[in-house]
């Protein structure tokens, strides 16, 4: 019977780890582009701007983030669903893109990205002389 104990006993163990580790998430994204470049809105509930990291390492977007509550000092939780999370994702960038001309807003947990094409990508128009 001790097999028993020992099944029983491992499930609970996996539930208490996993509620001292923060969940780590993707946030869902919208990508939009046009002829300038693509917008990214993430919703991310919960990040401030402090605990927001935007990265770019050679061709890969990555974007990173916490949600947590902080208590006032003095007082502990007596119960609490969410504690902290984590978000992160990332994005493989087209060579098209200037990853040097990103530009980034958070407003009530949604972030904005506008990534912009490099000038050599965008279209253009060609003026025709009349001779």
């Amino acid at each position: 019977m001790t097999e028993s104990k020992d099944i029983a006993e491992t499930p609970k163990k996996a539930v208490a780890e996993a509620r001292e580790k923060p969940m780590v998430l993707q946030p869902p994204v919208d990508i939009c582009e046009d002829a300038d470049g693509i917008t990214l809105v993430a919703d991310m509930p919960g990040v401030s701007r402090e605990r927001l990291s935007i990265q770019v390492d050679k061709d890969t977007l990555s974007i990173e983030g916490e949600a947590r509550i902080d208590m006032p000092e003095g007082m502990k939780p007596l119960y609490a669903d969410i504690r902290s999370t984590r978000y992160r994702r990332s994005f493989a960038l087209s060579s098209e893109l200037d990853a040097d001309n990103i530009e980034a807003s958070l407003k009530d947990g949604v972030l904005s990205l506008r990534i912009h094409k490099r000038p050599e990508s965008r279209p253009r128009k060609i003026e025709v002389a009349v001779h």
